[in-house]
């Protein structure tokens, strides 16, 4: 039996955030924007929250008819202003979004605007993609194929319509989960500042 999926909306906002934090909140790149635990307890899901709102305007979310997995998309087009997710709304078209994002989160912690700025020189612009920014399972209810499920409906989408896609893995254990699905990695690892590392990675749709 398959795993049902739906379009997120404003009305899952608190469910999603909460989830995000949960199955995140100790994600390694999390823990290095957020080193200090305590701290990054209380401030992750003003985050996390702030993604969400970034992608129930500007891309689309994703989510298991049960609530336990959600990701975060973008449809970035070809040139040098594709959205890496860290710009809030259309106002990264004007003002600085990595810096946008640090005032509305955490303004003292300089590595919220740190990490948008890498992951936006890295993001690839020559070819229109999906990007999935964010994905979330409940810790409860990892190991089920929620996650596959919710990437390859759209990775789906993406081979009906000749559509590339692009993400950056945070753990080796996703990255091989990605591979598994068709995304390669593109050779270089994103090395976060005395942090983990993280892998961009590409997919070719599939014919």
């Amino acid at each position: 039996m398959g795993v049902a999926i739906r379009r997120a909306g404003a009305a899952d906002r608190e469910d999603v955030i909460r989830l995000l934090d949960a199955a995140l909140v100790h994600d390694p790149v999390s823990s290095w924007v957020f080193p200090e635990e305590e701290h990054r307890l209380r401030t992750h899901r003003a985050l996390m929250g702030a993604f969400l709102d970034i992608a129930l305007d500007e891309g689309y979310v994703d989510i298991t008819e049960d609530g336990a997995a959600v990701a975060l998309w973008w449809s970035v087009p070809a040139g040098p202003h594709g959205d890496d997710g860290g710009a809030i709304e259309a106002e990264a078209e004007r003002e600085d979004g990595p810096a946008l994002l640090r005032r509305a989160v955490d303004p003292g912690n300089e590595r919220v605007e740190v990490i948008g700025r890498l992951t936006e020189a890295i993001h690839p612009t020559d070819r229109p993609h999906e990007y999935l920014h964010l994905i979330a399972v409940h810790p409860g209810r990892q190991g089920e194929g929620l996650g596959t499920a919710l990437v390859t409906s759209v990775l789906d989408r993406c081979d009906r319509d000749g559509l590339h896609a692009y993400l950056e893995a945070s753990n080796a254990r996703s990255r091989d989960l990605y591979a598994r699905l068709g995304f390669t990695f593109m050779g270089t690892t994103l090395d976060l500042p005395d942090g983990p590392p993280m892998w961009p990675m590409w997919r070719e749709p599939r014919a």
